[in-house]
């Protein structure tokens, strides 16, 4: 079925935000929730970690964002998409999408939609560790725009199918904290080290270093490979369906080349993000946002490393490496200088086979999910096979 086809500024009017002079006095800590990406954790925003006084909102480059607002970021977390069901503020990052017609453009069929092309959206940021798309990037996005009632039809349909998926993320986060909680009972708080485990610096423990710098000048194309960015990297898990290439050459590939058991862990963006590379696919290589961490002595289990780096970076156990003069890095030299602690490798052993059953069972779910279901509807959805 063939949609008229009108680009996003057409439709609606954008807005950014900013933040108010965290210097001046009378500007935060007031009632009015003021928004990051931090605060992306669904589909919906109804609160805020920070929060700007009515002065701040007045003195700053934010807007008061009505309820209701579909809001995006256009920087970091590109390809997420919400509604606020509060009033908020946003920041700088994020941008608000107000639609100019409400008889033209359905809300809820327009966030799906936005949805929908999140790798679109991730494969148009610039920036070389921390992605970002421009304002006409967003504006010139085409919108398939069918009549009023098939676009409420399909966004009916896909609300369904979403509100099972929630059901299951629900379930997996349940998993990923039973997780976490087997962790502390085997070994305490790794920030405060309360069971007095000894210490060793990350170095003593790894052999770790930055991937490959992208130069585009020098891309021949020639001895083009995939390679791991810091959008790929999840906690525990990767991004495996974006994947950018460039050239590796014989050197490159022995020094880039990545083992099954590395750790992979963000540098910038969410700093500490860590993943274990299980070695599924070949010639996959890493970028120079990403640290790759290869146990040096057999001391150490891949599965206790990551856990404990999600403990660190979760709750101050970096704040000390991090260097954040703009944006939050964490530097090779600082990442060397982190000082572990390192029970026994038996108990590490223990919770290895632990975390490793936890996943059998989250893997059934992911399997059986409505995951899949809800993807598949959701790229049908918008080129007219979802409803007649």
């Amino acid at each position: 079925m063939k949609w008229e086809m009108v680009k996003l500024g057409e439709l609606c009017t954008i807005f950014g935000g900013g933040t108010p002079d965290r210097a001046k006095p009378g500007y935060w800590g007031g009632s009015i929730p003021w928004v990051t990406v931090k605060d992306f954790k669904s589909n919906t925003i109804d609160s805020a970690q920070e929060s700007i006084t009515e002065l701040g909102l007045k003195n700053s480059a934010s807007n008061l964002v009505k309820a209701g607002t579909i809001i995006v970021p256009t920087r970091m977390a590109l390809g997420k998409a919400a509604v606020c069901t509060i009033d908020i503020a946003i920041n700088q990052d994020l941008k608000s999408i107000y639609i100019n017609n409400k008889n033209k453009l359905d809300r809820d069929y327009l966030l799906h939609f936005l949805i929908s092309n999140s790798s679109y959206f991730e494969s148009r940021g610039k920036g070389a560790t921390v992605k970002g798309i421009t304002l006409d990037v967003l504006r010139e996005i085409p919108i398939p725009l069918p009549p009023l009632a098939t676009q409420k039809r399909i966004a009916e349909i896909l609300d369904k199918a979403d509100a099972m998926r929630q059901k299951d993320q629900a379930l997996l986060r349940k998993y990923d904290e039973l997780a976490q909680a087997v962790f502390v009972d085997m070994f305490g708080d790794p920030v405060k080290n309360e069971k007095g485990w000894e210490k060793y610096r990350f170095d003593q423990i790894f052999d770790s270093r930055l991937g490959k710098m992208l130069d585009a000048k020098k891309q021949t194309r020639k001895n083009a490979y995939k390679y791991l960015g810091n959008s790929n990297v999840l906690w525990g898990k990767f991004n495996m369906n974006n994947l950018h290439e460039m050239d590796f050459d014989d050197k490159d590939r022995r020094i880039f080349k990545l083992q099954k058991g590395d750790l992979l862990i963000c540098e910038g963006g969410e700093v500490g993000r860590t993943a274990i590379w299980e070695g599924k696919l070949e010639n996959v290589f890493f970028q120079k946002a990403i640290h790759r961490a290869r146990p040096i002595e057999k001391n150490i289990t891949p599965e206790f490393a990551m856990k404990l780096m999600w403990f660190l970076a979760k709750f101050g156990g970096l704040d000390d490496y991090v260097t954040s003069a703009t944006i939050a890095h964490l530097t090779g030299e600082k990442l060397k200088t982190i000082m572990i602690p390192l029970p026994p490798i038996d108990l590490q052993q223990r919770f290895s086979n632990c975390l490793h059953n936890i996943n059998i069972q989250k893997g059934q779910l992911e399997q059986d999910s409505s995951e899949s279901l809800f993807q598949s509807l959701l790229q049908k959805a918008f080129t007219g096979e979802l409803v007649a």
